[in-house]
C-alpha cells in the first residue's frame, strides 16, 4: 500500500481505513493469505504513485492485528509493524501490487550502548511533550519499561517525528546507535 508520508516502524501500530476499490482487494487477498501487507511512503511533492519510482521501497511490513468491514465494503484495521524490508522487485501491478521482498536487518546497538540510549531517547522524547501535549501517564509509563534501544527508537520516531522525511530518513538507517542519535536529534531541533 502506498500512502503520502506514511512508515510503518517495527513494533509500532497504525490505524487505517480501507476505502480505496483495489485497496479493499489487496486487504481480502491478505486476510485470506498470511494477514500481512508492505506500508510505502510516496516520494516528496508525489499526490498518486502511479510508477514503482514514485515510492520509497526500503518499507515496513506488518500484521493486521485487527479489522472491521463495514457494510459500505469499507475496514477499519490495525497494523503492527513486523520488519524492514526491501523492495527487490514485482510479481503483479493490477489490480494491486505485491512486492519480492528481502528483509533488512538491523546492527544493533553495542550492549554497553544500550541503556545510555534509551535513556536519551526517554529524556529527549519527555522534553519534547509538555503542556497539554504531554504523554499519557500511562503511556510515559510503558514506554519507560522498553528496555531496547531498537524497538524504543522506532516507537518513539513512530510516536514523535512530525516531518515525514525525517522518520523516512530513520527508518531506512540500519545501525541501531546512529537511528537512535538522529531520533534524539530530531526530537532537539
Amino acid at each position: 500500500m502506498v500512502l503520502p508520508g506514511a512508515q510503518l516502524f517495527p513494533s509500532a501500530l497504525l490505524p487505517l481505513y480501507i476505502f480505496e476499490p483495489r485497496y479493499r482487494e489487496m486487504l481480502s487477498w491478505s486476510l485470506e493469505q498470511d494477514r500481512m501487507f508492505c506500508i510505502a511512503p510516496m516520494k516528496p511533492g508525489i499526490s498518486e504513485a502511479r510508477n514503482t519510482d514514485e515510492f520509497y521501497h526500503t518499507v515496513g511490513i506488518g500484521l493486521v492485528r485487527a479489522c472491521v468491514g463495514r457494510e459500505d465494503g469499507t475496514s477499519n484495521l490495525i497494523l503492527q509493524g513486523l520488519a524492514r524490508m526491501r523492495i527487490v522487485g514485482f510479481v503483479q501491478d493490477a489490480p494491486f501490487r505485491i512486492a519480492e521482498l528481502r528483509e533488512l536487518s538491523s546492527k544493533p546497538a553495542l550492549p554497553e550502548q544500550n541503556g545510555e540510549l534509551v535513556s536519551r531517547l526517554l529524556d529527549a522524547s519527555s522534553n519534547l511533550l509538555t503542556g497539554e501535549m504531554q504523554f499519557p501517564a500511562q503511556l510515559e509509563k510503558q514506554l519507560g519499561q522498553i528496555d531496547d534501544a531498537a524497538v524504543l527508537t522506532d516507537v518513539i520516531a513512530h510516536a514523535c517525528l512530525q516531518d515525514s522525511e525525517k522518520r523516512q530518513v530513520v527508518f531506512e538507517e540500519l545501525d541501531v546507535a546512529k537511528r537512535a542519535a538522529l531520533v534524539i536529534r530530531y526530537l532537539q531541533d
